[in-house]
């Protein structure tokens, strides 16, 4: 919801528009809400976690702004006060501890016979406090944004008078048959595509079990691994950051990567023949599926000689595996693909240390098109071209934001969770073996670390 938020607002704004003219940016919808209500109260019965998670972030947004000369009043959609106590609007017995700690800033230690909930409640307002884009929360930013999501994020809500009706409605609304998802949609398509029986079950055959070894990983590990796969190797093109600007490949993969195979395969991936298809599906896919869930449990637990994920990730930048498919081949062998991985890695630690000791963001929109071009530059590359590529690339960031950055480093609201990740990682910044040495293998370059 977050990246969501961040792209619709950042397509609009300019800096230096009057504040005014934020009624004229586009609007963006949450969907519908259910609510019974009955004996003057209002019951939710449908749309729990999108107000608990837009409560916790106007909590966040009000702490953000606090001391500010410009603020934005939001107060009235978190609580409403009454002979002196405060009643949040979203109003759980158990959470309403919690909910007046993080609201007042101040630490709240966990009851033991609190339910689950709670702790829940916490741990997602620590992942905010995590993943809210930067530049969105600096002097010159936060109030357009607070101004945008109060008035133009939009929410519909169905009001019943009893129970039995809300829930009806509820039942209507999510249990009309289920949706396919933008994965099932690209198997119909890429199966219909083939051009005989033996084919298309071999096809079936393969995806099922490739499906499967995402499935184990996570809930929508499918979706997160077709758009990093697709995005690494076929996108030619991103949208300006700048407002009135369209979407285009990296973008539209992002959103509905099923749709932008059937209407860009032709043209962006070569996909014509029954053969090219065959191919396609036969070929690269399953390749690719086993080094992303090589990278995705390198990311969650310290891989050893690929550490360097692990730092990445808890540092919270998400684009890294989309960065790490890129320069594959069909034809690498497994140690030249943890070699790449290990070089793309070490690369983004660095871009990470540079960039934070500078105070600059490292939010999706502020990065997204300086890491599309790092894509295009190494796709496909053996290790050695990669070395070289990522040595020059290490270089310009020498200019961009020097290693100086860390004099003036200070620690403050936006940039605690990252500073507190820089000395994760190992000082090294050497030959990985002597470029004469026979016994060396690979890349004579490594990277990363501060």
């Amino acid at each position: 919801m977050l990246e969501d938020l961040e792209t619709r607002f950042m397509a609009n704004f300019t800096p230096g528009d009057l504040r005014q003219k934020v009624q004229q940016y586009s609007h963006y919808f949450l969907g519908p809400i259910v609510v019974s209500r009955k004996e003057g109260r209002h019951f939710l019965i449908d749309g729990q976690q999108r107000l608990t998670t837009l409560t916790l972030l106007l909590v966040y947004l009000n702490h953000l702004q606090q001391g500010r000369d410009e603020s934005v009043r939001v107060d009235d959609l978190i609580y409403s006060e009454r002979y002196g106590e405060k009643s949040f609007h979203l109003d759980v017995e158990e959470r309403r501890g919690a909910m007046l700690a993080l609201f007042e800033g101040r630490p709240y230690e966990v009851p033991p016979e609190a339910q689950g909930s709670v702790l829940n409640v916490l741990t997602r307002y620590a992942d905010i406090e995590a993943l809210f884009p930067e530049h969105l929360g600096t002097l010159e930013t936060l109030p357009y944004f607070l101004d945008w999501l109060l008035d133009n994020v939009e929410l519909v809500e169905i009001t019943t008078y009893n129970d039995e009706d809300a829930y009806a409605i509820f039942e209507t609304m999510n249990d009309r048959g289920l949706s396919l998802t933008p994965t099932e949609m690209l198997k119909a398509y890429l199966l219909s595509k083939l051009d005989s029986d033996d084919a298309r079950a071999e096809g079936d055959r393969l995806w099922r079990t490739k499906m499967t070894q995402l499935a184990e990983l996570e809930a929508d590990e499918d979706a997160n691994f077709f758009k990093a796969w697709l995005r690494s190797q076929f996108a030619q093109s991103i949208r300006e950051r700048k407002a009135g600007a369209s979407n285009q490949d990296f973008d539209n993969i992002g959103s509905a990567f099923h749709k932008w195979v059937r209407d860009s395969g032709e043209s962006k991936i070569g996909l014509r023949t029954a053969t090219e298809f065959q191919t396609f599906l036969l070929g690269p896919f399953p390749k690719k599926v086993s080094s992303y869930v090589t990278l995705r449990k390198a990311e969650w637990e310290p891989t050893p000689g690929l550490e360097f994920l692990y730092y990445n990730a808890i540092g919270g930048f998400t684009l890294q595996p989309t960065l790490l498919l890129a320069p594959l081949s069909e034809d690498d062998e497994e140690e030249t693909i943890r070699e790449k991985f290990r070089l793309v890695a070490g690369y983004i630690d660095l871009f990470i240390l540079r960039r934070v000791i500078n105070s600059r963001t490292l939010g999706y929109s502020a990065i997204s098109y300086t890491m599309f071009n790092v894509i295009r530059d190494i796709r496909g590359l053996s290790a050695e071209e990669l070395a070289a590529v990522l040595l020059k690339k290490a270089a310009e960031l020498d200019e961009e934001a020097p290693l100086d950055g860390i004099l003036d480093l200070r620690l403050h609201q936006q940039n605690k969770n990252r500073v507190r990740n820089l000395p994760a990682s190992p000082p090294i910044l050497k030959p990985r073996a002597a470029p004469d040495d026979p016994s060396a293998k690979g890349s004579a370059t490594t990277f990363g670390g501060t």
